[in-house]
Formats: C-alpha cells, sequence, structure tokens
C-alpha cells in the first residue's frame, strides 16, 4: 500500500512530524514502512510557463520554435519537440539553471540554429513512470487546465511535493489497505481524532428505482449490492489534485468517473465500478454464478470463458462485470457518456480469488476482496463517489439506491483481563492505560473491576481472540518499552535423544565403511513408487505435481539410489557404493494422512577393493553388502538378535536375496538386483539393502558388558560338513552354536565348496570353532566332549556328514 503524506493529512492532524519519523513510528507499531519515497527528488526549477506562440523551426521539421511566458513579465524562448505542444497551453517549463531526475540539468542551447531557454516537460521527464501517465499524455507534453497559475511551481499541483510511505502489510492487516484505515492506525499512534470525508450532496427528486432494479440469485457470493445513478455527467479530466494523489498511490488517471471510483478503493477500501447505464442494455441488474462456457468480453478487450465458479453482473442476460474483478467492454465509461450507474457491494472474497486466479486478472478491487473489506463501508463510499461525480464531472444524482441486503455481520465482542495482558506481556501496565489504548483505536469499550469488554469495530476483521487484543495493547504501548529479562531455570545442556544417536552413529559407521550418504526426493513416478516397498501401502499422489516424474511419495529409497548408480555410471564412475537415511510414506485408506516411516538403504556395484600394485581386485557381491550390515548391528550391539533367511522379492535374485529378522521379526531384506532389473536400468551386477530404522534403532540393547581377557589357552577344531546344497549356512552355525554350550566361544564359516568332487545335489561348509573356558585350562576331554556333541546335532538335524 502507497500512502500519500499530503493525502493523510486530510484525515488525521500530522502537520508537526515528518514523513520520516511517522514511518518510524508506523513500523513500531507493528505495521512495517519498507520505504519512504520522496517524489521531488532531485527537482528543482519547474514552473507554470504559457506558451504564447508556437512556429515551425525553420531547420527541423519536428522541432517548434515556442514564445513561453514565465509569469512576472518574463517570456522566454524554448525549442521543443513535443508533438502536441500549441499556442495557449500552460505547460510544466523546466527554467535554465533547473535540475531534473538524473541529475539532469537545463542550460541555455542552440538547436538548429535556434535558441532555448528552458525545456517543456513531459510527466516522464519530471520523474513520473510511464505507466502512470495517462494515454493522451504518454508520448507527448503534460497540459494543464487555464486555472493554473503562471509562474508557480508546477510540482505542487501534480502533488509532486510529496512523500510516499510504503507499507509492507501482512495478510491479516487488510484494514490498512486504505486511507481511511491508515488514518485510523496513525490516530491511535498519535493519539489523534480522525476527520472523515463529506458525503453531502444534493439530489434530484427522481428515485434510482426508476431507472433500475437489482437481483441477487447467489446471494452466499454476494450479500450486498448497492446502485446509484448519477445523470448528466460530462466526461473529462478529473482535477489536477486527484491525478497526482492517483499516480503517487501507483494508478493512472482515466477520466473523471473513473479516476472517482479509483479514489474511493484507495480511500475507503471498497471497490466501486462505473457503468455506461445507457450502454447496460436494460434496467436491470442480476448477480448470478456464470453459466459454463459463457463469455465475456472485459475492458483489456480479452475475450474470457467462463464457469460455473465464476460470479458475474449481467443486465438480467448477458454478463457485464465479472465481479469484483474487471469490468465488461460492452458498458465501459466512455467519452460520450451521460449517465453512470454506480456499483457498490459486498462480494465473497474466495469466489473473487477463484474469478481472478483462474482469468490471471490481479487488480486493486480483486485483493482487497480476497483479503476482506468493512461491510459497514459499502454504502457510504458509493455516497461519497455521487458526491464526488456531481462535484467534479457536472452530474446530477438522481435520490435514494436500490439495494439488496442479506448481509448479516455484528461486530465482534472480545473480553480480556489486565492480569492476561500482563501475564502474557510482562508488563505492569494499569487498567487506565489499557483503557486508553483501546480509545485511541475507536473501539468501544467497558471496564469492571480490570476486566474489559471490547466491541471491535468491522474494520478490523483481523481481531476476534482475546490474544488478537493483548497483541493491540503491545504494540500501542510501544514492544521498546516492554522489559526484557532473562528466563529463570534451571540450565540444561542439549543432548541427542537416543534414537538421534544410534542414527548418527551408523551414519559414520556407514561412512567410515566406504558408503557416499545420498539425498533424494520424497517424490518419484507413480510407477517406481511401490517398487522394493517393505510393506504394503497406497501410494500417496500429489494433487498438483511439478511433473510425472516426481506425482507420487515414495514407499521405498531403493529406485532412487539406482538412479544415482545410473547417473554415476553414465560419467564413467563405475565403483559405487552409497547409502541414504530417509523417510518412506505409506498411504492406508482411512487415514486422511500417510503415515511417514524412517528407513535405512543402501546400494552397490563395481569394486569394492583394489590394490593395483599387487594385482588384487574385489568385486562387490553378497558377502560385501552382507558384512557392512553386519557391522552396524554389531555397532548397535543387536548382532545376536540378527538372522538372515533366504527369500524372494520382485526386482532381486530369487537365489542371492536374504530377509533380514530382529528377533524373528522381518526389518528389511538384502539381495542382488534381477538380471531383468539389470537390463532394464543399464547397470552392472548390484546388491541393494533396505532395512526399517525405525525398528532396528528402537530396539532395547541394554548396558554393555565387558569381559575380561581369557587367562587361559583356547582350543579351536576345524570341520567340513556336507549337506544338502539348499541348506542355509545360518541355520548349520545356530544349531552349533546352541549345542556348544558356554565353552563354545566362537562360530566362523571359513569356506563353501559346491564342485566335481562332491555330489552335484550336495556342498561342503566348513565352520572353524573356538572353546575356551574363563577360569581354567580346557582338556582335550572336555572338548572332545562338547564337540561330538556338535556333531551329532548338525547329523540329526540336517544329516550332514563329516568331509574327509
Amino acid at each position: 500500500m502507497l500512502v500519500s503524506y499530503n493525502w493523510l493529512k486530510d484525515y488525521v492532524n500530522i502537520d508537526d512530524i515528518s514523513a520520516e519519523d511517522l514511518a518510524e513510528k508506523i513500523t513500531r507499531s507493528g505495521i512495517e514502512v519498507e520505504g519512504v519515497e520522496v517524489l521531488n527528488d532531485g527537482i528543482k526549477g519547474v514552473v507554470i510557463g504559457h506558451v504564447l506562440e508556437k512556429e515551425q523551426h525553420p531547420n527541423a521539421d519536428k522541432l517548434n520554435v515556442c514564445q513561453v511566458d514565465l509569469g512576472n513579465g518574463d517570456t522566454v524562448q524554448i525549442v521543443c519537440g513535443a508533438k502536441n505542444v500549441d499556442k495557449g497551453q500552460k505547460v510544466a517549463v523546466a527554467t535554465v539553471g533547473a535540475v531534473l531526475p538524473g541529475n539532469f540539468k537545463i542550460k541555455r542551447a542552440k538547436l538548429r540554429g535556434e535558441e532555448s531557454n528552458g525545456m517543456i516537460c513531459s510527466l516522464q521527464e519530471l520523474g513520473i513512470g510511464s505507466k502512470l501517465v495517462a494515454k493522451e499524455f504518454s508520448e507527448g507534453i503534460f497540459v494543464f487546465p487555464n486555472e493554473v497559475e503562471v509562474g508557480t511551481d508546477a510540482l505542487d499541483y501534480l502533488n509532486r511535493n510529496d512523500k510516499v510511505m510504503e507499507l509492507g502489510l501482512t495478510p491479516n492487516r487488510s484494514d490498512a489497505l486504505s486511507m481511511l484505515g491508515v488514518a485510523y492506525e496513525v490516530g491511535a499512534i498519535l493519539g489523534r481524532d480522525v476527520k472523515w470525508p463529506s458525503t453531502e450532496y444534493e439530489a434530484s427528486s427522481e428515485e434510482a428505482s426508476d431507472y433500475i432494479s437489482v437481483n441477487v440469485d447467489a446471494s452466499e457470493d454476494n450479500p450486498l449490492y448497492v446502485a446509484k445513478v448519477v445523470k448528466n455527467v460530462k466526461i473529462g479530466p478529473s482535477p489536477l489534485w486527484m491525478q497526482g494523489r492517483l499516480m503517487a498511490a501507483g494508478i493512472r488517471p482515466h477520466n473523471n468517473v473513473v479516476d472517482i471510483t479509483n479514489y474511493i478503493l484507495l480511500e475507503y477500501g471498497q471497490p466501486l465500478h462505473a457503468f455506461d447505464y445507457d450502454r447496460l442494455g436494460s434496467k436491470e441488474i442480476l448477480v448470478r454464478r456464470a453459466r459454463k462456457d459463457e463469455r465475456i468480453k472485459t475492458l483489456d478487450d480479452a475475450e474470457r470463458t467462463l464457469s460455473e465458479d465464476h460470479l458475474v453482473i449481467t443486465n438480467g442476460s448477458e454478463p457485464v462485470a465479472l465481479a469484483g474483478v474487471m469490468g465488461g467492454a460492452d458498458s465501459e465509461v466512455q467519452a460520450d457518456t451521460t449517465t453512470i450507474l454506480l456499483e457498490s457491494a459486498y462480494f465473497n472474497g474466495v469466489t473473487v480469488r477463484k474469478a481472478s486466479k483462474d482469468h490471471g486478472l490481479r487488480s486493486e478491487a480483486s485483493a482487497r476482496y480476497e483479503k476482506g473489506i468493512d461491510p459497514n463501508r459499502t454504502r457510504e463510499a458509493a455516497e461519497r463517489a455521487v458526491a464526488l461525480m456531481a462535484e467534479y464531472a457536472g452530474g446530477e444524482v438522481v435520490g435514494g439506491s436500490v439495494e439488496v441486503n442479506t448481509l448479516k455481520i455484528e461486530p465482534a465482542v472480545v473480553t480480556t483481563t489486565v492480569e492476561k495482558i500482563n501475564s502474557v506481556l510482562g508488563t505492569s501496565i494499569t487498567a487506565e492505560e489499557v483503557k486508553e489504548i483501546f480509545t485511541k483505536l475507536k473501539f468501544e469499550v467497558s471496564e469492571d473491576n480490570e476486566s474489559f469488554t471490547v466491541t471491535v469495530p468491522t474494520r478490523r476483521g483481523d481481531i476476534t481472540i482475546e490474544e488478537d487484543l493483548v497483541e493491540e495493547v503491545a504494540r500501542l504501548y510501544g514492544y521498546d518499552n516492554i522489559p526484557t529479562t532473562l528466563p529463570v531455570s534451571a540450565a540444561t545442556p542439549g543432548v541427542l535423544t537416543p534414537y538421534q544417536a544410534k542414527r548418527r552413529k551408523v551414519r559414520r559407521y556407514l561412512e567410515g565403511a566406504g558408503l557416499i550418504q545420498n539425498i533424494t526426493y520424497s517424490l518419484t513416478s507413480e510407477e517406481r513408487a511401490k517398487q522394493f516397498a517393505l510393506e504394503d501401502g497406497k501410494a500417496i499422489r500429489l494433487a498438483m505435481p511439478m511433473s510425472e516424474e516426481r506425482s507420487t511419495l515414495r514407499l521405498s529409497l531403493v529406485p532412487h539410489l539406482l538412479e544415482a548408480l545410473q547417473h554415476n555410471i553414465a560419467r564413467s564412475i563405475q565403483s559405487n557404493a552409497v547409502y541414504e537415511i530417509g523417510s518412506v510414506f505409506i498411504g492406508k485408506n482411512d487415514a486422511v494422512l500417510p503415515e511417514e516411516k524412517e528407513r535405512l538403504a543402501g546400494a552397490l556395484t563395481g569394486l569394492w577393493q583394489q590394490h593395483p600394485w599387487q594385482g588384487e581386485k574385489k568385486a562387490v557381491d553378497f558377502f560385501v553388502a552382507k558384512g557392512i550390515l553386519d557391522g552396524v548391528f554389531s555397532m548397535l550391539g543387536v548382532i545376536e538378535t540378527i538372522t538372515y533367511t533366504r527369500s524372494e522379492k520382485d526386482g532381486l535374485h530369487p537365489g542371492r536375496t536374504a530377509e533380514i529378522l530382529l528377533n524373528g521379526e522381518s526389518i528389511g531384506f538384502i539381495g542382488q538386483l534381477h538380471p531383468e532389473k539389470l537390463n532394464e536400468l543399464d547397470l552392472p551386477e548390484t546388491y541393494v539393502f533396505e532395512l526399517s530404522l525405525t525398528a532396528l534403532l528402537g530396539e532395547s540393547i541394554g548396558e554393555i558388558q565387558y569381559e575380561a581377557i581369557p587367562r587361559f589357552p583356547s582350543i579351536s577344531r576345524d570341520i567340513a560338513l556336507v549337506v544338502d546344497r539348499e541348506t542355509p549356512a545360518g541355520e548349520l552355525e545356530a544349531v552349533i552354536k546352541t549345542t556348544g554350550g558356554s565353552l563354545l566361544k566362537e562360530v566362523q564359516v571359513f569356506d563353501v565348496y559346491e564342485g566335481d568332487k562332491i555330489d552335484s545335489t550336495k556342498k561342503s561348509v566348513a565352520f572353524a570353532l573356538r572353546y575356551y573356558h574363563p577360569e581354567h585350562t580346557l582338556t582335550d576331554e572336555e572338548v572332545t566332549k562338547v564337540h561330538t556333541k556338535v556333531l551329532q546335532a548338525v547329523e540329526e538335524k540336517f544329516e550332514a556328514v563329516l568331509r574327509s
């Protein structure tokens, strides 16, 4: 919102405070003033001149030699190239020695042999943006009305000796989107009264109802519609003071009638629209929802197709305006307009926003409807507008109004107490001070034993609860006056939760093992969303995705890690080991929001180790990936409760995939990508894993127990067991550990053999077993006794035979 300092003076007395100081006070009270623009900055020496004579330049077709009266009998010759300069005009003249924007100094000069003592200026040359200059003067000089006085300061007439404050309003402060709203704010800050503009005019004996009837079919979208009629208007330029104020506020002048509607928009915050009554095509206004594919040509000459979500003003049959957004071209006020139908209405902000968004039309009017206007100003704004039309357009106001009103808005009544205010703000404000603040805000307030009942005017729709009143007291009391105190409490150092600490350990371990962390999108394509998912769930699709590739919330981290591998391999990075800790989103049919769960995933391909000087290479395989996970489990202290079982999963090799169990419950998988999947993705042999990090880190492991280093020697025995090829080595290991009891301390697989020296249905699995006792040296008899039990157990359980 751009606020003219000079215009603001019409409503509140600020003669004793500069624009800069006022801006500082407004900012400190809660509305940020982003800047103060001095409109005449760098300009001096520009006066009103009277063109006495104009002759063609003898040596240039596009130049004119003008004799210009500057007042006090001072006449100078000026060479001017403007097409519209003419004898008898009153114009802005930069005299010799004047300075224009950009530090452009005016000097005596000769142009094509003719002396020129000054410059006749356009508005652009006086620092006014081209988009703010009326079309008739956009390509030439500005011509002042005849009543201006020659020799006086031209900037005064154009309201350029002014300063403009730019308010950075938050969405809740729509009340400050008007000069009166800002005046109320300034009046509250300074403790001064607000003067309202005059709405007095003399109406004719006719009645508006004789000219127009109003019906509203969509009362929820338009609960209040006021129509007034002004006849015998004369379309022409609006007064200079009004044009200057509109330009200072960023609005281009058009003609007196349109400028008045824009002026009231800025003054009251109430959008208005003026129809050419004779071009309306009927004596009826009907407000309704548009029909599907109905069309309207708007003021910007664009043909627009409407939908049933849009509200339109019609002449009973055809749309003549898109309600709250823009009027129609067919009923536009033109130079020959004589009778005005003025609309002042309260439209539903949601409906206006829908139309504004659908058609890409964001106007000053739509912005105010969207944020909320004061319904109690709708009628008064119309009265003010017709009063100005009577004064500055020579119009005759037809008596009365035609109105449809189903609006029922009552002022909010909010209560608070001095105790509440002081407890929230940490202040000791008295009841008298609180009441004074509410009075300055022009709120109706009653007090009963330091309890306040406040009736909030409808212009302040942002105040609905007690905390809003506390905020009003705080900002007008002065945020700088609120005491600064340190909280009184025991200081405690910040620490990570056990879950966070474990997650950090996992990340550091994986990076220490050589994996690189990836952070990928949570969004994927609908096709890949469910690939490699640990659990079934509904894939959640976005309502407005940025692309189909990023349209659905992921249920697994693996697909994006494979994307990373593809990206790297395409750039000749053949060996990759990556991991990600991130969230997946499990949709539930009966839940509004998906369930978010944290996962750990990894992907490995290429060489794991390479020693060129020794000619050694180690490619990634299943056991490399498993070893990395075993390291994680061991670091977390859960390795004893982890088991791997053979499984099958879509996208993974059926013979090289295992399900990972924690205490018998599935928490993830590990495996090699299926050859078909490798071909599809154009990847070499690749291994992946994914775990439920929540389940893994949520496992309670108790206190760490340490054992003393054994003082007595251990005894090692190696065994090679011939078993069915389908027998998992892990199951053999589990039986051996269970049977070995307390003396068997370690069991490790050190060889698996399948070959021509053994039955094709069999395999040999070799284990290294280590026995020891913490209290004495073991004898061969003790070890043999236990070792024999182990051999018997695997023979009974798996029909295992010792390989000779």
